[in-house]
């Protein structure tokens, strides 16, 4: 026969559990460095300005 649960400790801890799980998955999903987050500009506007570029003005 297993020991009592105190429901209110494996209530917290489940909830503990699950906001890590979910600041691994923000992690990758928002986690960026601001170096990535600037070339990933940079290249943005370098293909936004070269196809600006190859437009034909009728």
């Amino acid at each position: 026969m297993s020991g009592t649960v105190n429901l209110n400790k494996a209530r917290k801890a489940k909830a503990r559990a699950d906001g890590k799980a979910q600041a691994v998955q923000n992690r990758v999903a928002f986690g960026r460095t601001k170096a990535e987050k600037s070339l990933e500009a940079a290249r943005a506007d370098k293909a936004a300005k070269a196809l600006d570029g190859a437009k034909r003005e009728d």
